[in-house]
């Protein structure tokens, strides 16, 4: 790994520790910004690794990964224009959900297998049981309902596909993808607990915060593998 690549991871991680200081001190506007630049930095990864290996697998990743920094940026927004705070946090969700549909076009041509549906009905079931979880325990308004069942199916069926790929075809590249995945998808595991539960804690968010963007940075890495 060269030294711009590290720079940035560094850079990143900086930016992202600023960027949840000033949110929990409620300096919301300053936040998104800081939110944004870290944000940023692994789309600047993925780029310089779609210029090193310029194939269709990473420019979809890439592409993937700028719908990412957009639903980082109208997540936090939304704490900033407070009276449209649901409409642009269900925006800041569609570009997720179409980053992972993304990372999913780019995967399925990598498991051209027999083994892909088990991955595919695991991570069905995976997210249908926490759905279910969901529904019976927290009070969710019936939009989050709606854009909850196709995100979270496309997340936990792109990171089972992704353990698949590491699992049966195993490389450096699908190892380093996968753990990318279980991260990104473990911290939409805690936001949603964190933010639906009714009881909000700063430490669920920090952790939610800190795995979701290894998780983006490693995904990132990956594709100069």
């Amino acid at each position: 790994m060269d030294t711009t690549i590290i720079m940035l991871i560094t850079a990143g991680f900086i930016l992202q520790a600023l960027f949840i200081k000033a949110e929990h001190e409620e300096k919301y506007l300053a936040a998104d910004i800081l939110k944004g630049s870290a944000s940023l930095m692994f789309v600047l990864i993925g780029y310089l690794a779609t210029q090193r290996v310029n194939n269709p697998f990473n420019r979809t990743f890439f592409i993937g990964l700028l719908f990412g920094m957009i639903g980082d940026i109208l997540l936090n927004l939304r704490f900033v224009f407070k009276e449209q705070g649901q409409k642009i946090f269900l925006a800041g969700i569609l570009a997720f959900l179409i980053g992972h549909i993304l990372y999913l076009v780019g995967l399925i041509p990598q498991a051209q297998h027999v083994w892909i549906w088990y991955c595919i009905i695991i991570g069905a079931l995976a997210a249908a049981a926490l759905l279910a979880y969901i529904f019976k325990t927290m009070e969710v308004k019936k939009a989050f309902k709606i854009f909850g069942v196709f995100y979270l199916g496309a997340v936990f069926i792109m990171t089972a596909i992704a353990l698949g790929i590491a699992i049966f075809t195993p490389s450096t590249r699908a190892t380093i993808y996968a753990i990318g995945a279980v991260l990104f998808t473990a911290s939409d595991v805690v936001l949603i607990f964190n933010t639906f539960s009714g009881v909000t804690k700063f430490s669920l968010r920090i952790t939610n915060l800190t795995l979701y963007y290894i998780g983006q940075i490693l995904i990132a890495v990956s594709l100069f593998f």
